[in-house]
């Protein structure tokens, strides 16, 4: 039988999912912005879907508006056409409820969960031409591991209100995806690409970083982040290491009254603790032995604009009495100076680790902590947003392009299932080296292996018979888990002495501190309890 012959015997149902499957793949090969196609796809061919399901279920006399049980019935039709497993269950007034035990695009819908686009566009498109205004919202959905899928169109606006979800609007005989047209990652984009600071180095243009905020979570964070921008209020950021923590504190600056002023940033872990002081408030000409010159200190070189303190958790505890004293009453000293200096700076914070348990332990100050904390904003991590992977890869692979000026390069289907499967501990900081490795190595335009040897840890976990993990991710789990506590006993019975702890351990202080920078383990608060300890005569 020819393609053409197949093509013929498709219904109009199988050919769509025929063709979005391809088109992702197809997207995905040629670095385009699959979302956008496949919502367009599904709202363009919603009132195909509904003339061809009213067809077969002989609903032709009736009006073109449904009511909402017409509708109801019509929708889950469609979708178990092509194979799924959808049922209406009941809903408020002005809600259209329906589940789904069996996706029709079967288990490659998770290496692909922006298939969902599909579903949320018909839905919405057929909803609007019936009750002119529909939202839709996947509570659950089997792409991203759920047991089930759950879709609510709500079909009314106060229904609707303050539910997440894609809004769509009937404007005439056009439907208008408002998710399409004002897509939050590109505004925000847009927004910093028009502030104030348009060159960087030897005057060329500076480009704002992309944000790749597909799934919810992120475009949420960035609903804050336009939300807060404008206000002098405090903001903490935590996520785990290469989240994308930094990016966050850009849009902050980039989105707020202050772009046009300097945004500085320093990771608080990477500064010696006897430089802490120095590299945040700067230091009087002679104020200590190889002082020279005078030195401004971050808070005063970002005068009215922002600082980002990146790794905040790992601030000595005098430090962060400094600091808290400039977040409350604007002014600092310098190193060796006995002038107050007032400054107007818009502080972020960024932690990996959660401040409330430093708090209890006593390693963080509890007033700087509330302090710091008025806006808190969680990114998290990569294995939880599957969604953002695929437009963080055609992200990337276009600019290692440009970085390396080479010709573009996309990724295989081996390759893709390859991303979309593994766990990605070390979030988006990782698949950027994996991809950049796999760039370089590559002799053609398309890459066919990631390089990505060791069984994805989520994998791993979900296959293993009973959810457990099998015996080679087991030991190394157990191994990672015992030299954390080996690191950590170290450091404690030194008082934070790397050197000393290299000595115990046989090996040099280089790797300890590439070990403490592994496992997220800063030296500082170690120092700092020994200093605070009560000391007995």
């Amino acid at each position: 039988m020819t393609t053409k012959d197949s093509l013929a015997d498709l219904s109009p149902l199988s050919f769509l999912q025929m063709f979005v499957t391809q088109s992702v793949k197809l997207s995905g090969q040629g670095g385009g912005r699959s979302i956008d196609a496949i919502e367009y796809l599904g709202l363009t061919a919603s009132s195909c879907l509904e003339l061809h399901a009213r067809r077969q279920m002989d609903l032709m006399d009736l009006p073109e508006k449904l009511d909402h049980e017409q509708y109801g019935r019509l929708i889950v039709h469609i979708k178990n056409a092509v194979g799924g497993e959808f049922r209406a269950v009941p809903a408020p007034p002005g809600v259209v409820c329906v589940k789904n035990l069996r996706c029709p695009f079967g288990a490659r819908v998770q290496d692909a969960p922006e298939l969902c686009r599909t579903t949320a566009s018909v839905f919405g498109g057929i909803a609007a031409r019936s009750f002119g205004y529909a939202k839709v919202e996947m509570k659950k959905r089997i792409a991203l591991r759920d047991d089930c899928c759950e879709v609510h169109i709500y079909t009314d606006r106060n229904a609707a209100e303050g539910q997440a979800g894609d809004e769509y609007v009937s404007e005439g005989k056009e439907i208008v995806s408002h998710q399409a047209l004002r897509d939050i990652s590109v505004r925000v984009a847009e927004r910093m690409a028009r502030a104030l600071c348009p060159t960087g180095p030897a005057g060329r243009p500076r480009k704002p970083p992309a944000i790749v905020a597909e799934s919810r979570s992120m475009r949420e964070i960035l609903k804050a982040v336009e939300l807060v921008a404008p206000t002098r209020s405090s903001v903490l950021i935590s996520g785990e290491t290469g989240v994308g923590k930094e990016i966050i504190a850009r849009a902050l600056h980039a989105l707020s009254p202050r772009a046009a002023r300097p945004f500085l940033a320093v990771n608080c872990g990477a500064v010696p603790q006897e430089l802490i002081e120095t590299t945040l408030f700067g230091h009087e000409k002679g104020a200590f032995t190889g002082a020279q010159n005078l030195h401004h200190g971050l808070f005063e070189r970002a005068h009215q604009g922002t600082l980002f303190l990146d790794e905040i958790d790992s601030l000595p505890l005098l430090a962060q009495a400094k600091l808290l004293r400039v977040l409350q009453e604007g002014e600092f000293e310098r190193v060796g100076g006995r002038e107050a200096r007032q400054v107007d700076v818009r502080v972020v914070a960024a932690a990996n680790r959660p401040i409330g348990s430093l708090v209890e332990a006593g390693l963080f100050r509890s007033d700087l902590y509330y302090r710091l904390n008025v806006v808190p904003i969680s990114v998290p991590p990569l294995r939880e947003r599957p969604e953002d992977v695929t437009g963080l890869v055609h992200h990337l692979l276009a600019a290692l392009a440009v970085r390396h000026g080479s010709p573009s390069k996309s990724l295989s289907g081996r390759a893709w299932a390859q991303v979309m499967a593994y766990a990605w501990p070390g979030n988006v900081r990782e698949l950027e080296n994996v991809l950049e490795r796999a760039f370089l190595f590559t002799p053609g335009s398309l890459i066919d292996d990631v390089g990505l040897r060791d069984e994805p840890q989520g994998a791993a976990v979900r296959d293993a018979p009973g959810g457990r993990a099998p015996l080679h991710v087991a030991k190394r789990q157990a191994m990672r888990s015992i030299e954390t506590r080996v690191l950590q006993d170290a450091l404690e019975r030194h008082h934070g002495n790397v050197t000393a702890v290299a000595r115990e351990m046989g090996i040099t202080r280089r790797a300890v501190h590439q070990k403490l920078k592994r496992y997220s383990l800063p030296a500082a608060p170690y120092r700092d309890a020994a200093r605070l300890a009560p000391r007995h005569s």
